[in-house]
């Protein structure tokens, strides 16, 4: 029976770990989409103007606008595949938190 409780408490503290990583990929996910609505943003105000400028360390200096609206895609499409693997991590440790869930709940039920 004691061994039982060890076990049962062990698979409680192992979902508790499961639902710290998805609240990490939670945090994460929201961080990376923020960031694509601001690369959207600069994406769309380079479309109305003709100079654009680019930091570059503590200096600003003048770049070719479709140059830096290309450097700007390519980000953004690299935060988006960060986003999709995120989700596919975030789906299987979903999966794993409910079959173990699934396993405490019968042990606590007998």
């Amino acid at each position: 029976m004691a061994e039982e409780n060890a076990e049962t408490e062990q698979k409680i503290s192992q979902l508790q770990m499961f639902e710290q990583g998805l609240q990490s990929f939670l945090i994460q996910k929201q961080q990376f989409q923020g960031q694509i609505v601001e690369l959207e943003s600069a994406i769309e105000e380079l479309s109305s103007t003709t100079q654009a400028y680019k930091i570059v360390g503590n200096v600003m200096v003048l770049t070719d606008r479709d140059e830096l609206k290309k450097d700007l895609g390519s980000r953004k499409e690299m935060l988006e595949i960060r986003i999709k693997a995120i989700e596919k991590q975030e789906s299987q440790l979903k999966d794993k938190a409910t079959k173990l869930q699934e396993e405490v709940l019968k042990q606590i039920r007998k």
